[in-house]
C-alpha cells in the first residue's frame, strides 16, 4: 500500500463510503504477514517508499513464489534479484505479470510510471562483462520510478569512448559507475561531473583482482571527490541509493 493508496482510504472514511471494519481489514496486514519461513513487511512501502525486496539466492522457488505472490497482491512493485530461471518460471504462474531479465537475474512485475519530476540516473559501466551488475542498478531505480540511462563498455583502456558521451554524463542528476579489474572508472568520472557518483566494484578480474577486492580497496581510495561505494556487485545497493539521492534532488 502506497501513501496514496492510505489517503484514498482516510477521505473515504472521512465521506461515510468506508466503515471502521472496512479500514481495519484494509489496513490489518501493514505489520508483518508471517509466512513460517519469512515474515513480509507491508508496512514498507509507506515507511520507504518502495515494498520489500527479495533477495532470491538461497531461497527455494516455492519460498520466492509465496513472498512474491503476497506482495504483487498488494499491487505494489515487485523487485526480486539474484534470480534463476527456475525461480522465474515458478513465479510466472502465480504472478502473470512478471518479468525475468535474464543478464541481471532480475524478476520484476508491477513497474511504476516514472516520476517526470525525477532528474536522470545514468548507469555506466567499464567492460561488457560488468553489464550484469549494471543491468540490477538499472532496473533497480526504474522499478522506483527514476529516468535511467546507460552507457556500456566505456572504461579506461579506451578512455575515448566516455569522453565521446560526455553530454550524458554532464546531463544526469547522479551517476552509477560499475567496473571490476582495477576499478579506475569511478575516479575519471568523478573528475568530470558536479553530481554524485556511485561506484560499484565488481568481481570482474583476473587472479590479483580478488574476487573484486581490488577494485573495492581502489573505489574506496579514489582521489576524486564525491564517490560513494557499495559493496562488490551491489546493484541493487547502488541503483536504491542513486534513487533515494535523486528524490532529495527533485524536492
Amino acid at each position: 500500500m502506497t501513501k496514496d493508496e492510505l489517503k484514498h482510504i482516510l477521505l473515504d472514511y472521512k465521506k461515510g463510503k468506508l466503515s471502521e471494519e472496512q479500514i481495519i481489514e484494509r489496513v490489518r496486514m501493514l505489520d508483518t504477514e508471517p509466512l513460517g519461513f519469512a515474515h513480509i513487511d507491508h508496512h514498507r512501502q509507506i515507511r520507504q517508499g518502495f515494498p520489500e525486496v527479495i533477495l532470491c539466492q538461497g531461497k527455494t522457488p516455492s519460498q520466492v513464489v509465496e513472498i512474491a505472490a503476497r506482495i504483487s497482491k498488494s499491487s505494489g512493485p515487485l523487485l526480486a534479484t539474484r534470480a534463476t530461471p527456475e525461480q522465474f518460471r515458478a513465479v510466472k504462474k502465480r504472478v502473470r505479470s512478471a518479468r525475468f531479465h535474464e543478464a541481471a537475474r532480475v524478476i520484476t512485475a508491477n513497474e511504476p510510471a516514472v516520476d517526470k519530476r525525477s532528474g536522470m540516473i545514468l548507469v555506466v559501466s567499464a567492460g561488457t562483462s560488468d553489464i550484469p551488475v549494471a543491468e540490477e542498478a538499472a532496473i533497480t531505480a526504474r522499478m522506483s520510478g527514476n529516468r535511467v540511462e546507460t552507457l556500456f563498455d566505456v572504461g579506461v583502456a579506451g578512455i575515448h569512448r566516455l569522453l565521446s558521451a560526455r553530454e550524458k554524463l554532464y546531463n544526469a542528476s547522479v551517476i552509477i559507475v560499475v567496473a571490476g579489474m582495477e576499478g579506475a572508472l569511478p575516479s575519471v568520472v568523478g573528475g568530470l561531473v558536479d553530481v554524485p557518483v556511485i561506484a560499484v566494484p565488481t568481481s570482474i578480474g583476473y587472479g590479483a583482482s580478488f574476487g573484486g577486492i581490488a577494485a573495492l580497496l581502489a573505489m574506496l581510495n579514489s582521489c576524486a571527490s564525491g564517490i560513494t561505494v557499495v559493496n562488490i556487485d551491489n546493484g541493487f545497493g547502488a541503483g536504491y541509493a542513486a534513487s533515494l539521492m535523486n528524490k532529495l534532488r527533485r524536492t
